[in-house]
């Protein structure tokens, strides 16, 4: 049976973290920020950790 190929379009944008969480950037970054406030604009930089629920979905996804 062959390898498990990874997704690469999941791994150009989710990392996996020593302890087996994944890391994401957040949504709702791209445009429209006027309708946003400062503070929802300050808390959405940088990254977020992936909810447990979602995790295993893209755990699959990320295989090597």
């Amino acid at each position: 049976m062959p390898k498990m190929k990874t997704n690469r379009a999941a791994a150009k944008r989710f990392k996996v973290t020593a302890k087996g969480g994944i890391k994401s950037a957040n949504a709702y970054t791209s445009h429209r920020f006027h309708g946003k406030t400062k503070k929802q604009r300050r808390n959405l930089r940088g990254t977020r950790m992936m909810n447990e629920t979602t995790i295993k979905t893209y755990r699959e996804l990320l295989q090597k």
